[in-house]
Protein backbone atom coordinates (compact mmCIF):
# COMPACT_ATOMS: atom_id res chain seq x y z
CA UNK A 1 0.00 0.00 0.00
CA UNK A 2 1.48 2.94 -0.98
CA UNK A 3 0.41 5.02 2.42
CA UNK A 4 1.98 2.90 4.36
CA UNK A 5 5.54 2.77 2.40
CA UNK A 6 5.77 6.11 2.11
CA UNK A 7 4.76 6.92 5.87
CA UNK A 8 7.68 4.38 6.49
CA UNK A 9 9.71 6.64 4.34
CA UNK A 10 9.70 9.00 7.56
CA UNK A 11 9.93 5.87 10.38
CA UNK A 12 13.43 4.69 8.17
CA UNK A 13 14.38 8.26 8.10
CA UNK A 14 14.32 8.01 11.98
CA UNK A 15 16.02 5.19 12.83
CA UNK A 16 18.79 5.99 10.05
CA UNK A 17 19.37 9.28 11.62
CA UNK A 18 19.79 7.53 15.22
CA UNK A 19 22.54 4.32 14.43
CA UNK A 20 24.37 7.32 12.42
CA UNK A 21 23.88 9.38 16.18
CA UNK A 22 24.67 6.11 17.83
CA UNK A 23 27.91 5.30 15.15
CA UNK A 24 29.65 9.06 15.74
CA UNK A 25 29.11 8.91 20.13
CA UNK A 26 30.55 5.43 19.74
CA UNK A 27 33.74 6.27 18.13
CA UNK A 28 33.64 10.13 20.24
CA UNK A 29 33.06 12.33 17.35
CA UNK A 30 31.47 15.74 17.83
CA UNK A 31 28.75 16.90 15.35
CA UNK A 32 31.51 19.71 14.03
CA UNK A 33 33.56 16.79 13.08
CA UNK A 34 31.39 14.87 11.30
CA UNK A 35 29.73 18.11 9.71
CA UNK A 36 33.22 18.99 8.07
CA UNK A 37 33.35 15.45 6.42
CA UNK A 38 30.24 15.99 4.23
CA UNK A 39 31.18 19.59 3.62
CA UNK A 40 28.14 20.77 6.16
CA UNK A 41 27.56 22.28 9.19
CA UNK A 42 26.74 20.75 12.32
CA UNK A 43 23.33 22.16 12.60
CA UNK A 44 23.34 19.69 9.33
CA UNK A 45 24.18 16.49 11.06
CA UNK A 46 22.24 17.20 13.90
CA UNK A 47 18.85 17.36 11.62
CA UNK A 48 20.04 14.26 10.01
CA UNK A 49 20.45 12.39 13.59
CA UNK A 50 16.87 13.77 13.92
CA UNK A 51 15.57 12.65 10.75
CA UNK A 52 14.43 15.69 9.77
CA UNK A 53 15.89 16.08 6.30
CA UNK A 54 16.64 13.30 3.81
CA UNK A 55 19.68 11.56 3.51
CA UNK A 56 22.40 11.53 0.34
CA UNK A 57 23.96 8.30 -0.21
CA UNK A 58 27.31 9.90 -0.90
CA UNK A 59 27.30 11.87 2.56
CA UNK A 60 25.91 8.53 4.47
CA UNK A 61 28.81 6.33 2.55
CA UNK A 62 31.52 9.26 3.99
CA UNK A 63 30.11 9.55 7.54
CA UNK A 64 30.04 5.45 7.67
CA UNK A 65 33.99 5.62 6.46
CA UNK A 66 34.73 8.44 9.12
CA UNK A 67 32.55 6.19 11.98
CA UNK A 68 34.77 3.40 10.90
CA UNK A 69 31.92 0.71 9.40
CA UNK A 70 33.85 -1.13 7.06
CA UNK A 71 32.13 -3.83 6.81
CA UNK A 72 30.06 -4.16 3.53
CA UNK A 73 27.00 -5.84 4.98
CA UNK A 74 26.55 -3.33 7.10
CA UNK A 75 27.38 -0.69 5.43
CA UNK A 76 25.22 -1.85 2.28
CA UNK A 77 22.01 -2.33 5.17
CA UNK A 78 22.77 1.38 6.33
CA UNK A 79 22.71 2.62 2.64
CA UNK A 80 19.76 0.72 1.72
CA UNK A 81 17.34 2.46 4.69
CA UNK A 82 18.79 5.51 2.92
CA UNK A 83 17.51 4.75 -0.05
CA UNK A 84 14.13 3.47 1.36
CA UNK A 85 14.22 7.08 3.39
CA UNK A 86 14.20 9.06 0.72
CA UNK A 87 10.57 7.73 -0.93
CA UNK A 88 8.56 11.05 -1.31
CA UNK A 89 5.18 10.49 0.65
CA UNK A 90 1.70 11.33 -0.75
CA UNK A 91 1.49 14.04 1.70
CA UNK A 92 4.33 15.80 -0.56
CA UNK A 93 1.52 16.38 -2.99
CA UNK A 94 0.02 18.58 -0.79
CA UNK A 95 3.62 20.90 -0.24
CA UNK A 96 1.39 24.20 -1.32
CA UNK A 97 -0.21 24.14 1.81
CA UNK A 98 1.13 21.64 4.07
CA UNK A 99 4.32 23.25 6.25
CA UNK A 100 7.57 21.32 6.38
CA UNK A 101 6.93 20.99 10.25
CA UNK A 102 4.13 19.48 9.89
CA UNK A 103 4.84 16.97 7.01
CA UNK A 104 7.17 15.01 9.60
CA UNK A 105 3.99 14.38 11.66
CA UNK A 106 1.89 13.33 9.04
CA UNK A 107 4.43 10.75 7.98
CA UNK A 108 4.81 9.69 11.59
CA UNK A 109 1.18 9.47 12.19
CA UNK A 110 0.56 7.04 9.06
CA UNK A 111 3.23 4.94 10.74
CA UNK A 112 2.28 4.73 14.40
CA UNK A 113 0.92 1.60 15.57
CA UNK A 114 -1.48 3.67 18.30
CA UNK A 115 -2.29 7.37 18.46
CA UNK A 116 -3.08 8.74 21.48
CA UNK A 117 -4.23 12.24 21.20
CA UNK A 118 -5.73 14.86 24.03
CA UNK A 119 -8.11 18.36 22.34
CA UNK A 120 -9.49 21.17 23.71
CA UNK A 121 -10.56 23.88 21.17
CA UNK A 122 -12.12 21.41 18.64
CA UNK A 123 -12.67 17.70 17.19
CA UNK A 124 -9.47 16.15 15.97
CA UNK A 125 -8.77 16.34 12.37
CA UNK A 126 -8.71 12.82 11.69
CA UNK A 127 -12.30 12.82 13.56
CA UNK A 128 -13.81 15.47 11.58
CA UNK A 129 -16.54 15.72 8.82
CA UNK A 130 -15.67 17.43 5.58
CA UNK A 131 -18.03 20.69 6.55
CA UNK A 132 -16.42 20.54 10.19
CA UNK A 133 -13.20 20.61 8.29
CA UNK A 134 -14.12 23.59 5.95
CA UNK A 135 -15.05 25.97 8.78
CA UNK A 136 -12.14 24.88 11.07
CA UNK A 137 -9.86 25.83 7.95
CA UNK A 138 -12.13 28.84 7.24
CA UNK A 139 -11.63 29.98 10.72
CA UNK A 140 -7.84 29.26 11.03
CA UNK A 141 -6.97 30.61 7.50
CA UNK A 142 -9.34 33.88 6.75
CA UNK A 143 -7.14 34.78 4.29
CA UNK A 144 -7.28 31.45 2.15
CA UNK A 145 -9.05 31.69 -0.96
CA UNK A 146 -11.37 28.83 -1.98
CA UNK A 147 -9.22 26.82 -4.19
CA UNK A 148 -6.35 26.56 -0.79
CA UNK A 149 -9.21 25.97 1.85
CA UNK A 150 -10.50 23.04 -0.31
CA UNK A 151 -6.86 21.60 -0.78
CA UNK A 152 -6.18 21.41 3.05
CA UNK A 153 -9.82 19.65 3.65
CA UNK A 154 -8.57 17.12 0.83
CA UNK A 155 -5.46 17.08 3.18
CA UNK A 156 -7.56 16.15 6.01
CA UNK A 157 -9.45 13.39 4.39
CA UNK A 158 -6.92 12.03 3.03
CA UNK A 159 -5.17 11.33 6.23
CA UNK A 160 -8.48 9.91 7.72
CA UNK A 161 -8.21 7.30 5.50
CA UNK A 162 -5.22 6.18 7.65
CA UNK A 163 -8.15 5.15 10.57
CA UNK A 164 -9.83 2.59 7.66
CA UNK A 165 -6.79 0.81 6.22
CA UNK A 166 -5.55 -1.97 6.51
CA UNK A 167 -2.52 -1.52 9.27
CA UNK A 168 -5.21 1.06 10.74
CA UNK A 169 -3.74 1.91 13.96
CA UNK A 170 -5.56 1.89 17.78
CA UNK A 171 -6.94 5.57 17.86
CA UNK A 172 -7.41 6.84 21.53
CA UNK A 173 -8.69 10.17 21.56
CA UNK A 174 -9.67 12.45 24.63
CA UNK A 175 -11.72 15.47 23.87
CA UNK A 176 -12.67 18.10 26.09
CA UNK A 177 -16.22 19.21 26.51
CA UNK A 178 -15.69 22.17 24.87
CA UNK A 179 -14.79 20.43 21.62
CA UNK A 180 -18.42 19.85 21.39
CA UNK A 181 -20.58 22.92 22.58
CA UNK A 182 -17.96 25.29 19.89
CA UNK A 183 -19.83 26.01 16.85
CA UNK A 184 -18.01 25.06 13.62
CA UNK A 185 -20.21 25.86 10.52
CA UNK A 186 -23.85 25.41 12.20
CA UNK A 187 -26.56 23.65 13.05
CA UNK A 188 -26.37 20.80 10.49
CA UNK A 189 -22.38 20.79 10.21
CA UNK A 190 -22.35 20.57 14.05
CA UNK A 191 -25.37 17.85 14.25
CA UNK A 192 -23.81 16.15 11.56
CA UNK A 193 -20.23 16.20 13.40
CA UNK A 194 -21.57 14.90 16.54
CA UNK A 195 -23.33 11.97 14.89
CA UNK A 196 -19.89 11.26 13.33
CA UNK A 197 -18.05 10.93 15.84
CA UNK A 198 -20.65 8.18 17.72
CA UNK A 199 -20.56 6.31 14.52
CA UNK A 200 -16.89 6.54 13.94
CA UNK A 201 -16.74 5.83 17.95
CA UNK A 202 -18.09 2.26 17.41
CA UNK A 203 -14.90 1.22 15.13
CA UNK A 204 -12.57 -1.54 16.99
CA UNK A 205 -9.78 0.47 16.46
CA UNK A 206 -11.20 3.48 17.49
CA UNK A 207 -11.21 4.61 21.66
CA UNK A 208 -12.94 8.01 22.35
CA UNK A 209 -13.52 9.81 25.46
CA UNK A 210 -15.00 13.17 26.33
CA UNK A 211 -13.38 15.19 29.41
CA UNK A 212 -16.66 16.57 30.94
CA UNK A 213 -17.56 20.23 32.38
CA UNK A 214 -18.24 18.56 35.37
CA UNK A 215 -15.05 17.07 36.64
CA UNK A 216 -13.51 20.38 36.82
CA UNK A 217 -9.64 21.05 36.85
CA UNK A 218 -7.72 17.71 35.24
CA UNK A 219 -4.64 16.45 34.03
CA UNK A 220 -4.68 18.26 30.62
CA UNK A 221 -4.13 21.93 31.86
CA UNK A 222 -1.05 22.41 29.42
CA UNK A 223 -3.21 21.88 26.29
CA UNK A 224 -3.36 19.57 23.64
CA UNK A 225 -1.00 17.05 22.47
CA UNK A 226 -0.32 13.59 20.65
CA UNK A 227 1.42 10.82 21.73
CA UNK A 228 2.70 8.38 18.79
CA UNK A 229 3.88 4.51 19.14
CA UNK A 230 5.05 2.73 16.67
CA UNK A 231 5.52 -1.11 15.84
CA UNK A 232 9.49 -1.06 15.42
CA UNK A 233 11.19 -1.70 19.14
CA UNK A 234 13.75 0.71 18.63
CA UNK A 235 11.90 3.51 17.83
CA UNK A 236 10.83 5.27 20.79
CA UNK A 237 7.50 7.23 21.75
CA UNK A 238 7.15 10.55 20.27
CA UNK A 239 4.91 13.44 21.89
CA UNK A 240 3.89 15.72 19.76
CA UNK A 241 3.64 19.53 20.38
CA UNK A 242 1.55 22.26 17.60
CA UNK A 243 2.48 25.54 17.72
CA UNK A 244 1.21 28.77 15.01
CA UNK A 245 4.02 28.22 13.25
CA UNK A 246 5.79 25.40 14.15
CA UNK A 247 5.75 22.19 15.96
CA UNK A 248 7.77 20.73 19.14
CA UNK A 249 8.73 16.69 18.95
CA UNK A 250 9.52 15.01 21.95
CA UNK A 251 11.21 12.02 22.42
CA UNK A 252 13.49 11.92 25.22
CA UNK A 253 12.28 9.01 27.77
CA UNK A 254 11.48 11.41 30.39
CA UNK A 255 9.53 13.84 28.91
CA UNK A 256 7.85 11.23 26.82
CA UNK A 257 6.65 9.36 30.12
CA UNK A 258 5.39 12.58 31.90
CA UNK A 259 3.17 13.41 28.72
CA UNK A 260 2.53 9.29 29.45
CA UNK A 261 1.36 9.48 33.24
CA UNK A 262 -0.84 12.11 32.02
CA UNK A 263 -2.66 10.47 29.11
CA UNK A 264 -3.13 7.93 31.23
CA UNK A 265 -5.00 10.04 34.49
CA UNK A 266 -6.84 11.86 31.39
CA UNK A 267 -8.32 8.17 30.49
CA UNK A 268 -9.41 7.35 34.19
CA UNK A 269 -11.11 10.47 34.67
CA UNK A 270 -12.99 11.14 31.32
CA UNK A 271 -16.12 9.33 30.44
CA UNK A 272 -16.44 5.64 29.74
CA UNK A 273 -16.44 5.31 26.00
CA UNK A 274 -20.14 3.93 26.67
CA UNK A 275 -20.91 6.93 29.04
CA UNK A 276 -19.05 9.65 25.41
CA UNK A 277 -21.57 8.41 23.38
CA UNK A 278 -24.94 8.81 26.09
CA UNK A 279 -23.50 12.40 26.26
CA UNK A 280 -23.21 12.84 22.31
CA UNK A 281 -26.59 11.35 22.07
CA UNK A 282 -27.95 13.71 24.65
CA UNK A 283 -26.36 16.69 22.61
CA UNK A 284 -27.88 15.71 19.82
CA UNK A 285 -31.42 15.43 20.69
CA UNK A 286 -31.39 19.08 22.17
CA UNK A 287 -30.24 20.23 18.80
Amino acid sequence: MATSESSGSVVRRILLGSQLRRLRESRGITREAAGYSIRASESKISRMELGRVSFKARDVEDLLTLYGVTDELEREALLGLAREANVAGWWHSYGDVLPGWFQTYVGLEGAASHIGIYEVQFVHGLLQTEGYAQAVVVRGQPAADEAEVERRVSLRMERQKLLFSERAPHFHAVLDEAALHRPYGGEAVMRGQLQHLMDISEQANVTLQVMPFAHGGHAGESGAFTMLRFPESDLSDVVYLEQLTSALYLDKPDEVAQYGRVMERLHEDSLSPLATRDLLRRLLQLM
